[in-house]
């Protein structure tokens, strides 16, 4: 199966968030180029230095726009988006020592190892899609979309709108976007958003015997004592809760931390975090506002990180309708985590699709089935027929 042969390979690259992704990319331009995909490289440094690359491909000519106004989807198409990322979350256990986590292992019909699922198995399916397809075959052009720092704020996919000649050039055209993470193959219309609060208080370290009251936790606690309320509020009040997601909440996640070295000594900078998954439909405004007015009445340094926006896609779309069809689903559904599709507000028809399942995501024992590789194979060549070619 070609595409266990581009998965075992592409799990093999050590692509951790904070790495680089450079040989992963480099593996991905080769088989694009060698599929017939002209390759636009676009690469940049992190915060860290780090070096990250993103690449955007096309295969297939472009097709003039002739109706504006009829959507993707209709007979009249534009081609198809495949988007994805190359990074993959740390590994802190691993469930066995007979092979790690980067050493790509087949048992029991099932591939083993990280960023199998998440998300270099829903690549593989697409190359494997991909290869089958040649330029005269696309009379509408396909795009392969591979991003660095999904994992990780958006970063890659912040970079390719920016900068991308080929996003430019799909945005103006319209095209359709299919973002690839495992959703085990049913098509979702709707995913949460992503926000982080980050509150910090300032102090002295000194020694506690001498009884200073230079402690930053101290202004930090009651600010902390009033995002347990919000948390408690929003998983109560319905005004919060949007019920076509499971859960239907914010999901208020509250973490603390200080820098104290020792239990005898303040501490000079205590932070509060929260994470929040915003959804489309609820007006968080109020609770910013909240939050906004607590952090100055306790003296404390507010950042406010807006990752990305809640993914909405009406779901009787014609795109998602067509695509539903195509993967014998009777209705579109909904995810509470977050995807580049975040970020693709330009793009008003686009779905996420992709083998797997989140379950088997970022776990201690992440895996893919062999039967969703090659079902998710199938699914994306059908998909490539029906938006490119037919």
């Amino acid at each position: 199966m070609k595409a266990l042969r581009y998965a075992q390979r592409l799990v093999g690259f050590e692509s951790i968030s904070h790495q680089s992704n450079r040989l992963v990319s480099k593996y991905l331009e080769m088989k694009l180029n060698k599929f017939g995909f002209l390759v636009e490289e676009l690469s940049y440094r992190d915060a860290a230095g780090t070096l990250k690359v993103n690449l955007v491909a096309r295969k297939g000519n472009l097709a003039p726009i002739t109706d504006s106004a009829k959507p993707a989807g209709s007979e009249h198409k534009r081609g198809l988006a495949y988007f994805c990322h190359t990074d993959v979350v740390p590994v802190t256990s691993w469930f066995t020592g007979e092979f790690g986590p980067f050493e790509p292992t087949v048992r029991q019909e099932r591939l083993y190892g990280r960023g199998s699922c998440d998300m270099k198995g829903s690549i593989a399916c697409m190359l494997a899609a991909a290869r089958k397809f040649d330029w005269h075959d696309l009379r509408h052009p396909l795009y392969f979309v591979c991003t660095a720092d999904e994992e990780v704020g958006f970063q890659g996919i912040r970079h390719v709108v920016a900068h991308s000649q080929y996003f430019r050039e799909l945005v103006n055209q319209q095209v359709p976007a299919l973002i690839g993470e495992p959703t085990q193959l049913d098509v979702v219309h709707a995913h949460k958003g992503s926000l982080r609060l980050v509150a910090t208080a300032r102090g002295t370290a000194v020694h506690s015997s001498t009884g200073i009251r230079t402690n930053a936790n101290l202004a930090l606690i009651p600010f902390a004592a009033e995002m347990k309320e919000i948390c408690d509020e929003t998983e109560s009040n319905p005004r919060w809760h949007n019920p076509k997601f499971t859960p239907p909440t914010l999901t208020w996640n509250i973490g603390l931390r200080d820098n104290a070295s020792a239990l005898n000594i303040t501490a000079s900078e205590s932070v509060c975090t929260v994470y929040a998954r915003p959804m489309p439909d609820v007006d968080l405004q109020p609770l910013l506002d909240r939050v906004a007015a607590a952090a100055s009445r306790f003296g404390l340094e507010l950042q406010v990180i807006r990752a990305c926006d809640p993914f909405w896609v009406p779901p009787d779309s014609p795109f998602v309708s067509a695509a539903c069809q195509l993967a014998h689903r009777s209705a579109p559904r909904t995810v509470s985590y977050a995807t580049d599709g975040g970020l693709l507000a330009e793009l008003p028809e686009k779905i996420i699709c992709g083998p797997g399942g989140v379950e088997q995501a970022h776990t201690h024992d992440e895996w893919i089935s062999l039967e969703q590789l090659a079902r998710g194979t199938d699914l994306y060549q059908k998909m490539i027929q029906a938006w490119c070619c037919d």
